[in-house]
C-alpha cells in the first residue's frame, strides 16, 4: 500500500471505540469491586482492554513495517507527539511533589506539625529503595546499550541489552509490590501516606507500562521489525523508560530520603 503524500492519515479503525468502551467498563469495575466486591465487570474491561491493546499495536506494527505509512515526515511528527506526551507526564508528577513539599515544608497543626506526622514509620532509603534505585540506573544503561547496538546493526546485543532491561523492571515491580506488603502505613495515614502512595503507586503504575513497551519491543526485534534507519518504536520506548528513571530519581531524593 503507497501513498503519494508525505502525511499520516490512518484508516478507519474499531479500535478507539473498544479502547472507550474497555476504559468505561474497568472504571465502573473498580467501582462495583470497592462496593460489594464483584469482580465481573472489571474482568470484562480488562479483558476488552487487553484485546483492544494487541489489535490496536498490531496494526500500528503493519503500518510501519508492511504497508511502508511512517515516513520520515510521518516519524517526526510522532517524535514531536512522544516529547510532548513525557512532558505532559512530567507535570503529572511535578503536582504529586508539589502536594508533598508544600505538606512537608510547612506542615500543619492538624498532622502535629511534624513532618513525616506522628505515628508514621517511613522506609529506610538504604535498604529496598536504595536497591530499586541500583536497578533503574542499570536498567537505563541497558536500554541505551540495546538502542546504540541497534543503531550499529549489532543485532544480537540489542537483544540481549532489551532483554536484561525487561527482566530488571520486572525485578523493579516485584520489589515495590513487597514494599508496599512490608509497609507500616497505608494511603488513608495523612496527608503523608496519601502523597507517597499516589506518587510511588503511579510511578509503578508507569514502570509497569513502560516494561510492557519494552516486551512488545522485544518481540518485535525477534521478528526482525526494525532496521538502523527504521526503529521508531524502540527509540519511543526508551525515551519512555529514561522518563522513568529520572522521575524515580527524583522519588528517591525527595520523598524517600529528604522526606524520612
Amino acid at each position: 500500500m503507497h501513498s503519494n503524500h508525505p502525511y499520516h492519515l490512518v484508516n478507519y479503525s474499531p479500535w478507539p471505540i473498544t479502547g472507550s468502551i474497555g476504559a468505561m467498563t474497568l472504571t465502573s469495575g473498580f467501582t462495583m469491586m470497592f462496593l460489594n466486591q464483584n469482580m465481573m465487570l472489571l474482568s470484562l474491561g480488562t479483558i476488552i482492554i487487553l484485546l483492544t491493546m494487541y489489535q490496536w499495536w498490531r496494526d500500528i506494527s503493519r503500518e510501519a513495517t508492511y504497508q511502508g505509512l511512517h515516513n520520515s515526515l510521518v516519524i517526526k511528527g510522532m517524535k514531536i507527539s512522544m516529547i510532548l506526551f513525557i512532558i505532559s507526564e512530567i507535570m503529572f508528577f511535578i503536582s504529586f511533589f508539589w502536594a508533598f513539599f508544600h505538606s512537608s515544608l510547612a506542615p500543619t497543626v492538624e498532622i502535629g506539625m511534624l513532618w513525616p506526622p506522628k505515628g508514621i514509620y517511613t522506609f529506610d532509603p538504604t535498604q529496598i529503595p536504595l536497591l530499586n534505585t541500583m536497578i533503574l540506573l542499570s536498567s537505563g544503561m541497558t536500554v541505551t546499550w540495546a538502542h546504540h547496538s541497534l543503531i550499529f546493526n549489532n543485532f544480537k546485543q540489542t537483544n540481549l541489552g532489551l532483554t536484561m532491561t525487561v527482566i530488571l523492571g520486572l525485578m523493579f515491580t516485584v520489589l515495590q509490590a513487597y514494599e508496599y506488603i512490608e509497609s507500616k502505613f497505608t494511603i488513608s495515614d495523612s496527608v503523608y501516606g496519601s502523597c507517597f502512595f499516589m506518587a510511588t503507586g503511579f510511578h509503578g503504575v508507569h514502570v509497569i507500562i513502560g516494561t510492557t513497551f519494552l516486551i512488545i519491543c522485544l518481540m518485535r526485534l525477534k521478528m526482525n521489525h526494525f532496521s538502523k534507519n527504521h526503529h521508531y518504536g524502540f527509540e519511543a520506548a526508551s525515551w519512555y523508560w529514561h522518563f522513568v528513571d529520572v522521575v524515580w530519581l527524583m522519588l528517591y531524593i525527595m520523598i524517600y530520603w529528604w522526606g524520612s
